[in-house]
């Protein structure tokens, strides 16, 4: 969400090398910390969805299920849009490669706020639904 309100503004009005410098740090960081609570996520969802269905309480397992399908999709798009742009805004910040257009890149990497933030959205949904049936 933050990103989508607040730092794709933010970076539009930035030099190259600042949004190089500033994003490639950032993904570093979150690209080594934030797969953890992602796998945690969907290990809980799934759990929860065969706890429900062990326990005949079919509508929470839907609930689940539909989360861990948001999370498998959302992770899909991190892994062929995200995560390469990841890696080349890294690579740039540490002085390993270089990027003609950070900007152009930024931009590829805003496009799919959308779709990951609707699927970040869809995921709380359901396990909030999931909750409030169980």
């Amino acid at each position: 969400m933050f990103a989508t309100v607040v730092l794709r503004s933010a970076l539009s009005e930035v030099d190259d090398q600042t949004l190089i410098t500033t994003m490639g740090r950032v993904h570093h960081y979150g690209d080594k910390r934030l797969p953890v609570p992602f796998a945690v996520s969907v290990v809980a969802g799934t759990l929860s969805a065969v706890a429900a269905l062990v326990s005949g309480r079919t509508a929470v397992a839907v609930a689940s299920m539909v989360a861990v399908a948001a999370l498998l999709c959302w992770i899909s798009i991190y892994f062929r849009v995200s995560a390469p742009i990841n890696r080349a805004l890294i690579a740039a910040a540490t002085g390993e490669a270089a990027v003609p257009d950070a900007h152009a890149l930024q931009r590829r990497w805003d496009g799919v706020l959308p779709a990951r933030l609707t699927l970040q959205a869809i995921a709380v949904a359901a396990l909030c639904t999931a909750l409030a049936l169980a």
